[in-house]
């Protein structure tokens, strides 16, 4: 049993890669994305405030966690993690379910390629179209949380899936 972190920048490889893992590991998803969109969408209907749309989105993530763990189930959430919050959750929660703690980041530094597979995918109201600022993107590519305490799995997702 285990827990598994995805993370990695729009359009770096995640969903990919992680419906791979799951069928290979019989692994529920957790998608921030999927959570994300469906709140935003709820609340532009209901005019809400969309602001704390986010917070509310991974407070839902985690308990959806927290819950499969609970019921046994190998989960792997799929969100940037780009916060040390995002990954001390993660740390607790698999402590807490007495289950491995696993992260892996997916990488892809080419911003081109990056575009190319946004432009490509069937966009969701809470993901991003394109990369708005090359400065931007390999900020955030190189500045995302990573845990302190253990291994990290570095994937260069340019390559081919089989690889």
């Amino acid at each position: 049993m285990f827990f598994l972190q995805m993370s990695g920048f729009p359009g770096s490889g995640k969903s990919t890669l992680e419906k791979e893992i799951a069928k290979e590991c019989k692994a529920v998803i957790v998608d921030h994305d999927i959570v994300k969109s469906a709140l935003l969408e709820s609340m532009v209907k209901h005019d809400l405030n969309l602001s704390a749309s986010g917070n509310i989105g991974y407070s839902i993530d985690w308990s959806l966690v927290d819950f499969y763990l609970s019921q046994g189930f190998p989960v792997i959430l799929d969100c940037p993690c780009l916060y040390s919050e995002m990954i001390e959750k993660g740390q607790a929660l698999s402590k807490q379910h007495d289950v491995a703690y696993k992260y892996v980041e997916c990488i892809a530094r080419d911003i081109h390629v990056v575009n190319k597979r946004l432009k490509e995918r069937k966009q969701m109201i809470s993901q991003i179209a394109a990369v708005s600022s090359e400065e931007g993107f390999y900020r955030t590519v190189e500045n995302s949380a990573k845990p302190h305490d253990s291994s990290i799995l570095q994937i260069n997702t340019l390559q081919p899936l089989e690889e």
